[in-house]
């Protein structure tokens, strides 16, 4: 069958990945300083000015939002596939190491408190994620040390800090804009002269190790994530269960409606604190000028609320809410770091949830015995291999409903995308399937963004592992969403109802499958646009419409299946 998608490798991006492969075989660390001509020589579309000697600020906050703070003082990033890797090579017990975590990637690092910080991996797509991070970071890092170094004539820079125009000094001595410079004291806030006196202070010399490891290992870490689920809930594996990929918050909060109960509590909360963002936005929605949901607007405050030393008390009352109507969250390992959220329809309180959710005939689901089986979205490969653990466990899984960031083409941040195609540049295969999802689904429930669907997505191997050229070639044969994991999740799909494992370079046709499946990505990036990407602004409120309006479509798609199914099955008993 003739292909619709060309060929796009770009030969910049095979050198890249070729590189850094070749250099983590060894058992020895390897210096950064190695990969900045073949990373700079890609030509990111996250990273265009890599080559240039003015900071690329876009690509600096980016690396800086996805990794830990505790950079400042490391030195070497060893990643490995489990604890006992990183025993048997002698860094001992990582996991008593330090925990610390990055404000924008969901990972989890170890950090022994001096110059090292630990990784799991749990698929290669966690390599081609950290090294381009690291890579990227270290670049623009010693281009603003080096400009700082300039700017102050080897001086701490501590020495200036009395002066009155010394944001304007470092702004003209750094020759980037007004607004630039804002987005990185936003980033920073009261602590950003002292973070750049460190810059300015110590160049960047960073170092990577991979420890052994192998694709079993992979596979193991799923089964070990899975098996302790398994345990915590071992009816999973004979109940209907309803899989869901999406975050640890939008199904929780609409089910539960606790943010609701809690409409006083979070109203005060912004009415006396100072955050002039939030009252903003709470002025706008009661005087009319702004149209957003006012639910999506409280579940955003609790998000912040939570951060606050009243709100980690209020954590303990939620967790007692979420028990008693079914909710049952279980954490990650160490060696897996992803969430799952047990939700048991029957438990659910219909008169408190989400009003948005309560679909005709939704008391139904009291009689129910279906699960809704929800994970923390994964990066990349690590979907594949999530699902294919799933999928070889539970004896009755009705639906899959996948929900995740992308970057958009042709939207703005903020909108939603429905694919029925997906290109994956994992295993080079094109997918085309029924998506249950419609763009009248979702935009009932969304204010903001514009709703697209019939749309065509390209899963990528990693954020910074795509150029201009790249995505201009997919651009002209219609796809717009660029993400991660959609292809993967649909290769374990496949293995689900077809006798061989998923093909590599093939058209593959899912119109077949006899499950329930969705699939939507809702933008968090503009990445033809510069600047416009999560390293130059945080998705924020803006992406809590289209997430909430994603969520409640799924839960609604997931009521009205489940009410079909039990008014099914009461009239055969009938009969």
């Amino acid at each position: 069958m003739e292909r619709t998608v060309p060929k796009t490798a770009s030969d910049e991006i095979e050198l890249y990945l070729r590189t850094y492969y070749s250099l983590l075989r060894s058992t020895e660390e390897v210096h950064i300083r190695a990969l900045e001509e073949a990373h700079a020589g890609m030509n990111s579309l996250l990273h265009p000015n890599a080559r240039k000697p003015l900071p690329d600020l876009s690509a600096f906050i980016y690396s800086w939002l996805r990794l830990p703070a505790c950079m400042l003082q490391v030195r070497l990033i060893v990643m490995g596939q489990g604890g006992d890797v990183f025993m048997r090579d002698g860094y001992g017990d990582v996991k008593a190491w330090q925990i610390v975590e990055a404000p924008a990637r969901r990972r989890r690092y170890f950090y022994d408190g001096n110059d090292t910080i630990a990784s799991f991996i749990v698929s290669r797509s966690d390599i081609d994620d950290i090294v381009p991070l690291l890579t990227a970071f270290q670049i623009e890092w010693n281009k603003l040390h080096i400009l700082l170094r300039h700017f102050t004539g080897g001086q701490p820079l501590e020495k200036f800090f009395d002066d009155p125009n010394l944001d304007i000094a470092l702004i003209n001595a750094l020759n980037i804009s007004a607004e630039a410079f804002a987005s990185l004291k936003d980033l920073w806030g009261a602590r950003y002269l002292d973070l750049l006196a460190k810059i300015a202070a110590n160049r960047k010399h960073l170092s990577i190790r991979l420890l052994s490891g192998s694709f079993h290992q992979y596979r193991r870490a799923a089964y070990v994530w899975w098996e302790f689920i398994e345990t915590a809930k071992p009816d999973l594996l004979t109940r209907p269960v309803y899989f869901v990929s999406s975050n640890t918050h939008s199904l929780i909060n609409l089910i539960t409606g606790f943010a609701l109960k809690q409409q006083a509590r979070l109203l005060e909360f912004v009415e006396l604190g100072g955050d002039s963002v939030l009252k903003n936005e709470l002025e706008a929605i009661r005087s009319e000028k702004n149209s957003v949901s006012f639910e999506n607007f409280l579940y955003f405050l609790q998000k912040v609320f939570f951060t606050t030393p009243p709100g980690q008390a209020l954590r303990a009352t939620r967790k007692t809410l979420e028990e008693k109507l079914g909710v049952q969250r279980i954490g990650g390992q160490a060696d897996f770091d992803l969430e799952a959220q047990v939700i048991d329809l029957a438990k659910l309180d219909i008169e408190a949830m989400d009003p948005r959710l309560r679909i005709d005939g939704v008391e139904a689901l009291a009689n129910s015995d279906a699960i809704i089986l929800n994970i923390d979205y994964p990066l990349g490969l690590a979907a594949y291999n999530i699902l294919s653990q799933i999928a070889e466990r539970v004896t009755d899984l009705r639906g899959i409903y996948i929900m995740g960031k992308a970057a958009t083409l042709n939207g703005v941040v903020g909108d939603v995308m429905i694919p029925n195609v997906v290109h994956d540049e994992q295993f080079s295969n094109t997918h085309i399937f029924p998506n249950c999802f419609q763009a009248s689904d979702i935009k009932s429930y969304m204010t903001r963004g514009t709703v697209l669907d019939n749309q065509k997505a390209v899963t990528v191997q990693g954020t910074f592992l795509q150029t201009s050229h790249y995505m201009d070639v997919f651009y002209r044969e219609g796809y717009t969403d660029i993400e991660m994991e959609a292809g993967p999740y649909l290769s374990a799909i496949y293995e689900m109802y077809r006798p061989t494992r998923h093909p590599t370079d093939e058209i593959v046709n899912h119109y077949s499958i006899q499950f329930d499946f969705g699939l939507v990505h809702y933008a968090s990036d503009k990445p033809l646009s510069k600047g416009q990407n999560l390293g130059a602004g945080n998705l924020s409120f803006v992406g809590m419409d289209a997430t909430y309006g994603t969520a409640i479509a799924i839960l609604r798609r997931i009521f009205t299946l489940e009410r079909e199914r039990l008014h099914n099955s009461a009239r055969k008993e009938r009969q």
